[in-house]
């Protein structure tokens, strides 16, 4: 059994699905399976009509070339004319739920004519149970859906904590109106010793981060790093006093599992995916009460020691529900089961 998987987004700097694409990729091959990876080097992944030229025309002619058995189509999107039976992972349902101030020809690419491509695909997996049940309330009540927890890349074990004296909040995605960031900048006025450390890339939103921090001058106190390279966030994750994912919709919530993997105290969001994430092991809280984000992370800095021996101890639980083997083990029965 040969298969094919879709890695296009993995292409130049990963994001959240480039990274799972990586990552799965790497699991299958370790697992001893024939997995033979899609991707065009030359095409901006970022740019939408590349985007369509890829999932609708040069994936499935992929595909049709590499000999494989099946296509999973890894990113969220698949073709609408398939050359073989094809595995879709929907990581979340954002575009029918939080992006109505995006594009309306993206918002019908990525929602309305995307479902109706997930209707006609050999199986259906989802990030989490919450994603899970999205599609079935938006897409298809009755639909069969496996839920395969993507793994947490293995280097995030291996990180040794150590905390800077001086606090600071790492908050780890792109800089977008879902991710909330803005309850966080309120937060800081009120936490005169906290510095806020955003990695990730930035959108439109992010001006309007910067003008708020400016107006309630804190703005020497937050950085907005943008990409930044492996090694500098792995040195963060080292670092940092907490991890901060006020995000209000998720559909898995890498930002949240690394950090519980790496043994960063970390305080979410209740919403979405994330409160399976934390399984009890994280402080939730409601993404847009800020006076409720400031007592929380007063109350961490306050109980520094306290914070980190809490997320010592629940790291092997972490590692050992988002491990990498084991999403390759479901995803390999999955491939197998379509195959039979």
């Amino acid at each position: 059994m040969i298969v094919a998987l879709d890695g296009q987004l993995a292409v130049g700097t990963a994001t959240g699905i480039g990274v799972y694409q990586r990552d799965l990729a790497a699991a299958l091959h370790d697992a001893g399976t024939d997995v033979r990876v899609l991707r065009a080097p030359w095409l901006d992944p970022w740019r939408f009509d590349r985007r369509v030229l890829w999932d609708q025309a040069l994936l499935p002619l992929a595909a049709a070339r590499s000999g494989a058995d099946i296509l999973h189509a890894s990113a969220g999107t698949m073709p609408l004319v398939r050359t073989l039976p094809t595995v879709v992972t929907v990581h979340d349902l954002a575009w029918h739920r939080v992006q109505e101030h995006t594009r309306g020809y993206a918002r019908a690419y990525f929602g309305t004519l995307q479902a109706r491509a997930y209707r006609n695909a050999a199986a259906i997996v989802c990030d989490s149970h919450f994603s899970a049940s999205e599609y079935r309330e938006l897409i298809d009540e009755n639909a069969t859906i496996d839920v395969v927890y993507p793994g947490v890349d293995e280097r995030f074990a291996g990180i040794v904590r150590t905390p800077d004296d001086s606090p600071f909040a790492l908050v780890v995605g792109t800089v977008e109106a879902r991710k909330n960031l803005l309850v966080l900048i309120e937060a800081l006025a009120a936490i005169p010793k906290l510095r806020i450390v955003s990695v990730g890339p930035p959108t439109p939103y992010a001006d309007g981060i910067r003008k708020l921090a400016a107006e309630l001058r804190v703005a020497d106190r937050l950085e907005l790093r943008g990409y930044i390279t492996q090694p500098e966030l792995d040195d963060l994750f080292a670092r940092a006093t907490c991890a901060l994912v006020p995000s209000r919709y998720e559909g898995f919530g890498y930002a949240l599992a690394e950090a519980m993997c790496a043994g960063v105290p970390a305080i979410a969001a209740g919403t979405s995916s994330l409160i399976e994430v934390a399984a009890d092991k994280t402080p939730l809280l409601d993404p847009d009460d800020g006076s409720a984000w400031t007592h929380a992370i007063r109350a961490l800095l306050d109980h520094r020691e306290e914070a980190e021996r809490t997320a010592a101890a629940h790291r092997p639980t972490s590692q050992a529900r988002f491990a990498w083997p084991t999403a390759a083990r479901a995803m390999n029965d999955i491939y197998r089961r379509i195959h039979r």
